[in-house]
């Protein structure tokens, strides 16, 4: 029973050195900041975001229902900072920016403003949905 024990002990800690050691890093999951309705009646919105969240090193915004064309992006911190991040792409419904890299240190948002033009039918509008990854 013993060897058993240890065989088992050693086992265990053979993966997770194995697990360390891998040339893989880590996917870290995407969470939701947050989300907006967009229409062609407003040529920019924000996204508030809730400090409670965390301090995030990547942000991309997708696209749900209709496509929308993206001028810019202002990403506001609690520190105080702006990043601004300019966009000039039409994003389909259903797809996403690329992923964003956020400048520094201390990036907890505060809340992120795009300025777009939505390519809505009368009646329809697009969901806009930010996700940070820390």
């Amino acid at each position: 029973m013993r060897r058993k024990l240890e065989a088992l002990t050693l086992g265990t800690a053979l993966v997770f050195v194995a697990l360390a050691a891998s040339p893989y890093p880590v996917q870290r999951a995407w969470t939701l900041l947050g989300e907006r309705t967009v229409t062609d009646r407003a040529d920019h919105d924000v996204i508030n975001v809730s400090g409670k969240k965390g301090n995030f090193r990547q942000i991309k915004l997708t696209v749900h229902r209709a496509s929308v064309d993206f001028r810019h992006v202002v990403v506001h911190f609690g520190n105080g900072d702006d990043q601004t991040v300019d966009m000039k792409n039409t994003i389909a419904a259903g797809g996403e920016t690329r992923t964003i890299d956020l400048e520094g240190s201390d990036r907890v948002i505060k809340s992120v403003e795009f300025w777009y033009d939505a390519n809505t039918r009368r009646g329809r509008r697009a969901a806009v949905r930010l996700y940070g990854k820390y």
